[in-house]
């Protein structure tokens, strides 16, 4: 009896999510979160490179303006991140629109990444994505 090893078909994508943001004048202005890995596949170890961009919106409204940042990296693991910044100024601060963070994963597995944006226990964006890793040499995979 002979077995067919058939491809897997794993679809990597980049998540959007919408965050409402009040403008100045009380009316709302939307800003989206996206996240993007790369390689999306590969083989282990593997370091994946993780950037989340901040788009639309208004220029510095001040829930996007220095939020506390946690990725979940789709082991079981989380990190995060603050900045001390100086007291939000309107029409002065400046949001960040760009996140980047690597993370090499060691065993083969498919991991779902999420990235969020908080203000305390808030999440005011989040985005996600999903990562294949393949068994490497160290596993017995070949890496090929």
């Amino acid at each position: 009896m002979s077995q067919f090893a058939l491809p897997l078909l794993f679809v990597v994508g980049v998540s959007t999510i919408v965050t409402a943001v009040t403008g100045a004048e009380g009316d709302v202005k939307k800003a989206s979160l996206s996240i993007k890995a790369s390689p999306a596949i590969a083989f282990s170890p593997a370091r994946v490179v993780l950037t989340a961009d901040l788009k639309g919106g208004d220029d510095n409204p001040e829930d996007l303006y220095c939020p506390a940042v946690e990725w979940e990296w789709g082991d079981g693991t989380i990190s995060n991140e603050s900045a001390d910044c100086e007291p939000f100024e309107a029409g002065k601060s400046e949001i960040k629109r760009r996140y980047v963070m690597d993370r090499v994963y060691r065993t083969s597995g498919d991991y779902r990444v999420a990235l969020k944006l908080k203000r305390k226990d808030k999440v005011i964006a989040t985005a996600s994505t999903f990562v294949k890793i393949r068994p490497g040499v160290r596993e017995g995979g070949g890496g090929q």
